[in-house]
């Protein structure tokens, strides 16, 4: 039986005329998959909730037919995402004005009714070929903005370094990784920084959650599906094993598979082969393997929840990320990190770390990890936008560590917070010996150390 041709993309096609909808899924429905909608409402109820790659739309819809207010307004939704998806506007041939401003607000083209399925099938071609290379692109602009490998994990604890030390030694290789940890450590960062660092580095990095995909459609996700493998397989699919042949397969949350799911992933790990749901051929894939996890698998081993033999194949070269909380060394360069990083996203000022945010940084217990300091110091950089962070806008949570602070009492919290720079001052000069050393130990630049000696009288 020969092969179905892959579909090129996702098409969404939009008119309040049911003739019409079914006309342009005929066009187009051998080439990509087609999704209808009749309403600018239904269009974009679609694209955010389905990956689309064109939407191919009548100007005049429901439910003010008569101008071409919401066909405009789908123009502008369409071409808001990131990145933006390319638009067909179908005209008449005593509407070529509507179809000129349609242009103007950022569509691709336009084609005239009656439908001509060969011009239709060109112009979509083409608006889908642009948006594949506006993916590409913005793809590559990441991959140049973003330091490669190690270099873009920050710390310089040494349990971080431990790990990064036998990451790097296994990152030559293409052996089965298993990396373990609390969520928020960093754990698919430091996948990526495995793949990026290796042979395999120019092929793709594929990463799935386990935990985000319903059971019911996994198996398909991970191995593909065939077309008309079930109700809804219009389209032979490609899963996450075929998107990832000649690169990293990144499975975070593997203890989430099911029993059955698991059988399958050993087999493929075994003989590099696995045969799509609902098809008879074998198909090979060359792939390295990261899986990652929150739970102690040797436990759901115990306790039967996890295969054994699984488990053996993925723990070849076993990592354990830390938890924030055992590396405080890191927590001051981390929390600087994400604030200049901030900063240059919000196109602000790099900020100063006020010295009584830095103790309360390292007295916190960080559930969340690295994610949740993150995120804390964007807050910070998004509310304060000051030369200095400081505590005005720091969770209450986390500021009934201050000693002397009572929770609601300002003046009290104002003293303390006094007493908190100057202890962590004269701690960092003692400890240090001059002021730059000091400075770089507080996170913060000489010059802002000078201004708190004087203001203290130091």
């Amino acid at each position: 039986m020969s092969s179905q041709p892959q579909p090129k993309g996702t098409v969404l096609v939009v008119d309040d005329d049911d003739a019409v909808r079914s006309g342009l899924y005929w066009a187009l429905t051998s080439d990509y998959r087609v999704l209808q909608a009749a309403s600018r409402d239904e269009a974009s109820a679609l694209i955010n909730d389905e990956e689309i790659d064109v939407v191919v739309s009548d100007l005049h819809l429901p439910p003010n037919v008569h101008d071409i207010a919401d066909g405009l307004a789908l123009i502008d939704i369409a071409r808001s995402q990131d990145p933006p998806l390319q638009v067909v506007v179908i005209t008449g041939s005593d509407s070529k004005r509507a179809a000129l401003e349609a242009v103007k607000r950022g569509a691709y083209g336009f084609f005239e009714k009656p439908l001509d399925p060969g011009e239709l099938l060109h112009i979509v071609n083409q608006a889908a070929r642009m948006r594949q290379l506006e993916i590409e692109n913005r793809r590559l602009r990441d991959e140049l903005s973003r330091p490669p490998g190690f270099a873009h994990l920050t710390g310089t604890s040494q349990a971080l370094e431990r790990v990064l030390k036998q990451a790097r030694s296994v990152a030559a290789t293409s052996a089965t990784v298993l990396l373990s940890g609390e969520n928020g450590t960093g754990k698919e960062m430091l996948a990526r920084a495995i793949h990026q660092e290796s042979p395999r580095a120019g092929g793709p990095f594929v990463a799935v959650s386990c935990a985000a995909l319903p059971e019911s459609l996994i198996e398909s996700e991970l191995f593909g599906h065939e077309k008309g493998a079930f109700t809804s397989a219009l389209q032979t699919h490609k899963g996450r094993f075929e998107l990832a042949d000649g690169g990293t397969l990144f499975l975070d949350e593997i203890g989430e598979l099911s029993p059955a799911v698991q059988v399958k992933l050993l087999r493929v790990l075994q003989e590099r082969e696995f045969e799509r749901v609902g098809g008879t051929k074998t198909l090979p894939v060359d792939i390295r393997l990261i899986a990652a996890t929150n739970r102690d698998l040797e436990k759901e081993v115990a306790q039967g929840r996890f295969r054994q033999d699984l488990f053996f194949r993925l723990n070849v070269v076993p990592l354990v990320l830390p938890p924030l909380r055992e590396r405080p060394d890191d927590i001051p360069i981390l929390a600087a990190h994400f604030a200049a990083k901030s900063a240059q996203r919000y196109e602000q000022q790099t900020p100063e770390l006020d010295p009584a945010l830095v103790e309360v940084l390292l007295d916190y217990n960080w559930p969340g990890n690295v994610r949740e300091l993150e995120n804390l110091i964007e807050r910070l950089v998004v509310l304060s936008n000051t030369a200095t962070l400081g505590l005005e806008f720091v969770p209450e949570k986390m500021l009934r560590a201050l000693p002397g602070t009572t929770p609601g009492d300002e003046s009290t919290l104002e003293g303390a917070v006094e007493a908190l720079k100057r202890r962590m001052i004269v701690s960092a000069l003692k400890s240090e010996g001059n002021k730059v050393a000091a400075a770089k130990k507080l996170g913060i630049s000489r010059s802002y150390l000078h201004r708190l000696i004087n203001e203290f009288d130091l």
